[in-house]
């Protein structure tokens, strides 16, 4: 139950409701023959975490396979405060790995890189504090 684990926590760290959750047992029976999966996995989960960004998922067992070979995938968000960085760079990267501290960079933002718990890049970042 890897998404529903993942997108638990994201729903913590963003302070957000989820706007959809579907799963694979729900799909009517005249269309499971499209999934594998048809069990409790989500299907489907939307989770807005600001007005114009929303994080989708799915608990497909063979994409996720899949998808552990390409690391060169990451999420940015830029947030409107430093203490807003700080607080969700210190969430996403609990029991993850911080790759570079939140500091001021020399092209002028405030910014840090983490891997969470489920192997999500994050790249946070906000204006840099004068």
């Amino acid at each position: 139950m890897v998404c529903e684990d993942a997108f638990t926590f994201y729903k913590s760290v963003f302070q957000q409701e989820f706007t959809y959750i579907g799963r694979y047992k729900d799909v009517p029976k005249t269309d499971r023959h499209m999934f594998q999966e048809a069990d409790e996995k989500i299907m489907h989960i939307s989770l807005p975490i600001s007005t114009e960004t929303i994080l989708m998922g799915a608990g497909n067992t063979e994409a996720y396979k899949e998808s552990i070979a390409y690391s060169n995938f990451s999420l940015i968000i830029h947030t409107d405060s430093k203490g807003e960085a700080d607080r969700l760079f210190d969430k996403l990267s609990e029991s993850g790995q911080v790759k570079l501290p939140m500091n001021l960079t020399c092209w002028g933002s405030y910014y840090g890189i983490c891997v969470d718990k489920f192997g999500i890049t994050w790249k946070i970042t906000t204006e840099a504090i004068k």
